[in-house]
């Protein structure tokens, strides 16, 4: 059985959130600095490490 990425991704974030129970504010900062650091400099050495 082959689940695209993305998809593994939302279903892990979406338990971590309904069990740990983080707050918003730290979920949308994770968010956005991957977000950021996907497109820095970095983000070739970021792509190159999950492949």
């Amino acid at each position: 059985m082959n689940v695209p990425l993305w998809l593994a991704v939302i279903g892990l974030g979406y338990l971590g959130v309904k069990h740990v129970r983080p707050p918003w504010w730290l979920v949308i900062l994770l968010l956005l600095g991957g977000y950021l650091l996907a497109h820095s400099v970095l983000g070739p050495v970021v792509g190159s490490l999950v492949n």
